[in-house]
């Protein structure tokens, strides 16, 4: 079955009935049927068709046959409509018989017209796809979030120890910046990170990096202000900028080395409203880590245009091969730098969800955006207090974070396992990570010719149960790259490496 063909013959037939999408969606749930937003999507933008049974309830709802649908009959066969018992949009107003007075049509609700062009891939189309198939009893291989906890890597035992035995001492607000024992610990480890000038006051803690992101951005951005994103990025920091009325501006890592940040284009790309500079260090989706002499250079923009730099360092623990984390605040003390950090990753506790920003260097220039952080901060309250409660412990004494990135340590030896075998499988390449635990593979344009990441992310969902992320959800243009997260034990990482490893031997676009 063509399915652009299914796809336009199903929007055409919820035109001549009169149906949006919503429409039918309810109608289906009227029916007892399950047709989620997401899944009707996947079937207008010709990117899956539906089973058997969801094929005949379609035609049966838009009283059209399932030959016209499948592109059997011309297209001057289509059926006339049917009369289908829904309640749709059409008129402003009815009439009631009984009544003898005019009776109001449903009122209908759409998202803010702000999220428009929004978006943010990691949870996708895609995923709700899968959590369909889960539901009918089909095992997916989940390579596409980090969340460290179901792939087996545990909290210290000594954090939750410790967070339980504070949960009546945490059952209230705490002061909106977070406790006082978090912020010390955190001032303490922002000290031995080089950060300087950062103080008590200086230090927000937050319902995870997530959170702040967008708080800050909030704070931050005026509409028509420019902020300067790497391509590929986490997608949540253009998704942020873009809500908060900013354009965010990509400017490119460099796979040919290593996945850097290319100096020469953030330099192009600076003009009258660039406001603020973002360094993913380690990156998240390529796992690349900045060296000084490149966070050094791209100081030196920041400083030639008067830039704040945002620091995103939520992966500086998970560190591989001997190298060294540098902070990029560290070598900016004459500039404002905002550093994002924070457990979820290097302590396993993606769940609980504590992160923090830490204001440094020259806090004169924004004495005003500091103002409007504070009261973003004031508005929500404060963040999970019992989270905060365990800060101190996380941050002082052993770090279990070590024991994984060692050579004999699981991630780095899962990061090793994964970056072999992708090398070998016939038009794939790759640069090999050293932070994080992420891998950016690329596939031969010549070979595979992928034009839609999104849909080769589906048809391997579709045909081998293994889920990925395509680069587009990173904000990478260029088609044929994904991401694969490499938290899952090495059985696991092997089954869906042998899927994709099949799957890549006669698959073509």
């Amino acid at each position: 079955m063509d399915q652009e063909t299914f796809a336009q013959r199903l929007k055409t037939a919820m035109d001549k009935q009169g149906f949006k999408q919503v429409d039918l969606i309810r109608y289906a749930e009227s029916e007892g049927q399950k047709l989620g937003k997401s899944q009707l999507s996947q079937y207008l933008s010709g990117k899956t068709i539906p089973r058997a049974d969801m094929l005949a309830f379609l035609a049966e709802a838009l009283g059209i046959t399932t030959s016209w649908l499948l592109g059997e009959q011309s297209t001057e066969q289509v059926p006339a409509p049917a009369t289908v018992n829904v309640t749709s949009p059409a008129p402003s107003s009815s009439h009631d018989a009984a009544t003898n007075q005019e009776v109001p049509s449903m009122r209908t609700f759409s998202k803010s017209s702000k999220l428009d062009h929004v978006s943010y891939d990691v949870r996708g189309p895609a995923l709700d796809e899968a959590m369909r198939m889960e539901e009918e009893g089909i095992d997916i291989l989940k390579l596409n979030i980090g969340n460290p906890a179901p792939f087996g890597f545990r909290t210290p035992d000594e954090v939750v120890q410790d967070m339980a035995s504070q949960l009546r001492e945490t059952e209230g607000y705490s002061d909106s910046r977070g406790l006082f024992a978090a912020r010390k610990a955190i001032m303490q480890y922002d000290q031995l990170k080089g950060i300087p000038n950062v103080s008590m006051n200086d230090i927000y803690t937050g319902n995870g990096v997530s959170e702040l992101i967008n708080l800050v951005m909030q704070a931050m951005v005026n509409t028509g202000d420019e902020v300067l994103v790497p391509s590929p990025d986490y997608p949540l920091w253009t998704a942020c900028v873009t809500l908060a009325g900013g354009k965010a501006v990509h400017y490119l890592c460099d796979e040919e080395s290593d996945w850097l940040p290319d100096v020469n284009d953030i330099r192009s790309k600076v003009t009258s409203n660039t406001k603020a500079i973002v360094v993913i260090n380690p990156n998240n989706p390529t796992g690349a880590l900045y060296p000084r002499e490149v966070l050094e250079e791209i100081v030196e923009v920041a400083r030639e245009h008067q830039l704040i730099i945002l620091a995103d360092e939520i992966y500086d623990r998970l560190v591989m091969d001997g190298e060294e984390h540098v902070s990029i605040a560290s070598l900016a003390p004459d500039l404002f730098c905002i550093t994002f950090n924070g457990l979820s990753k290097s302590h396993m506790i993606a769940g609980w969800r504590i992160g923090w920003i830490s204001l440094s260097g020259n806090k004169r220039v924004a004495k005003d955006l500091i103002e409007g952080i504070n009261m973003m901060s004031n508005m929500r309250l404060c963040s999970n207090v019992p989270a905060q409660s365990i800060v101190q412990t996380a941050l002082g004494g052993h770090q279990s974070v070590k024991d994984y990135v060692v050579p004999t340590g699981r991630v780095c030896m899962q990061r090793d396992f994964v970056y072999s075998r992708l090398c070998q499988m016939d038009g794939v390449s790759v640069v090999k990570p050293k932070a994080a635990f992420y891998i950016f593979p690329r596939l031969d344009p010549k070979k595979f010719n992928i034009t839609d990441d999104e849909q080769f992310q589906l048809d391997l969902l579709q045909d081998k149960h293994v889920l990925i992320v395509p680069g587009k959800g990173f904000n990478w243009e260029t088609p044929g790259y994904f991401r694969i997260v490499y938290l899952p034990r090495r059985a696991v990482l092997g089954e869906a490496l042998d899927k994709l490893e099949e799957f890549l031997r006669y698959y073509r676009q």
